[in-house]
């Protein structure tokens, strides 16, 4: 089987090695984007992983943006919560989902000043949350947020960049509805999904028009899409974290016509990863490391 490394994309410089990262991700530009906090202490989470929480709320944390080279820095004030996710929004936003007290609103809108100018419910349970370069702001869900609470009931939603929802997913009569979004990418105006536990390939756009189409691949973990070619990354049995399918994608199907292994820059097997960030067909990966970006293409 052919074998297909990553190759290296952002790593945050080493000037910010005292301090830790809260949440990362490659935005819609292709820029890197850490959060940081410079008072924080390492605290285990419900699954006994070790995680950054700072020590006293509200706190300033310090947003570093890496593009192509260059380093840009702005202080985000008075935040709330614990960041799980963020991503930018057009016009030089940035929005914040995690967690904080009990029924306190869960994202955060905040402007090029880096003062808050939003806080919204977006539910519970998010598996991913996701901005376009066009003022939509896609969240999915998985079950345990999908069967409790009613705004993630749809599995899959949009809202426009200021956090209000546009659209959520219904299933047409005779497919499943969303229980666990699986793999997602999100490229200008239009969404692709996969989802327990039919694992159909969802097309979205940003009209709210979506299209159903058959895929062979259970359980992918990560997918890159460039006109009717896509990639899939894991699926299947949870040893297979590497094995990367190829498809033609056609008007009622995703078609594999190439497998292959991916591995790390150096050869070595890939280990297992966080969730990867989809963008078109570009494929973003980390490892254990919240500092160092990995890229696929589609």
């Amino acid at each position: 089987m052919r074998k297909v490394a990553l190759r290296p994309y952002a790593l945050l410089p080493r000037q910010y090695d005292d301090r830790k990262v809260l949440a990362t991700t490659v935005d819609a530009w292709g820029r890197t984007l850490w959060l940081l906090c410079p008072d924080a202490e390492l605290v285990r989470n419900r699954r006994g992983k070790p995680r950054p929480n700072p020590r006293s709320y509200p706190y300033n944390a310090l947003l570093v943006i890496g593009d192509a080279g260059a380093v840009q820095e702005r202080v985000l004030r008075d935040v709330t919560l614990l960041p799980i996710r963020l991503d930018a929004l057009p016009n030089g936003r940035l929005v914040l989902h995690g967690h904080g007290e009990v029924g306190e609103r869960n994202a955060l809108i905040y402007g090029r000043d880096g003062r808050l100018r939003r806080s919204f419910v977006m539910g519970s349970a998010i598996e991913y949350m996701m901005a376009d370069r066009h003022n939509n702001l896609w969240s999915a869900y998985f079950d345990e947020g999908v069967y409790t609470d009613p705004i993630s009931s749809a599995g899959l939603i949009r809202w426009d960049s200021g956090g209000n929802q546009l659209w959520g997913y219904s299933a047409p009569p005779g497919v499943e509805y969303i229980d666990t979004v699986c793999a997602f990418n999100v490229t200008d105006k239009v969404a692709w999904a996969t989802y327990y536990p039919t694992y159909p390939l969802l097309e979205v756009h940003a009209n709210g028009h979506f299209r159903l189409r058959k895929n062979p691949v259970r359980s992918p973990l990560g997918m890159a899409v460039q006109a009717d070619r896509m990639l899939m990354l894991g699926g299947g049995h949870h040893d297979h974290w590497g094995r990367l399918h190829y498809f033609r994608v056609t008007d009622e199907e995703a078609v594999v016509v190439e497998e292959a292994e991916v591995t790390m820059p150096n050869g070595d097997p890939l280990r297992r990863y966080a969730r990867p960030v989809g963008r078109g067909q570009h494929l973003y990966l980390r490892g254990s490391s919240t500092r160092q970006w990995y890229v696929l293409e589609a």
